[in-house]
């Protein structure tokens, strides 16, 4: 099966889009109606969005826990992928997604 447009990851699960910034070493990828309900719940807070300025992709990024994030990425065409992080992980990424020339923060 191909998996075009998705990086190749050293085993340890990786399938963050080509289009993301950055890269993980561990990720979880979640089913659309869990990251939906996670993303969706109270006691769930948006730590920031950031556009693609020559795309149409959106990174959305939610705090869950104290020590675990979600990551909303929409596509070019619409669809919502979900994928779970290591707090501490995301932090050390972060930094790329700043820095990134075709990403801005809109929230």
């Amino acid at each position: 099966m191909a998996t075009h447009g998705f990086q190749r990851g050293d085993g340890a699960g990786r399938s963050l889009p080509d289009a993301i910034p950055f890269d993980l070493a561990y990720s979880s990828r979640l089913s659309w109606e869990l990251g939906s309900r996670i993303v969706d719940d109270d006691e769930t807070s948006r730590r920031g969005e950031w556009l693609q300025t020559d795309g149409p992709w959106l990174l959305s990024i939610f705090q869950v826990t104290e020590n675990t994030v979600v990551m909303r990425v929409e596509t070019p065409v619409g669809r919502e992928r979900f994928y779970g992080v290591a707090q501490q992980d995301l932090e050390a990424a972060l930094p790329e997604l700043e820095s990134a020339s075709n990403w801005h923060r809109r929230a």
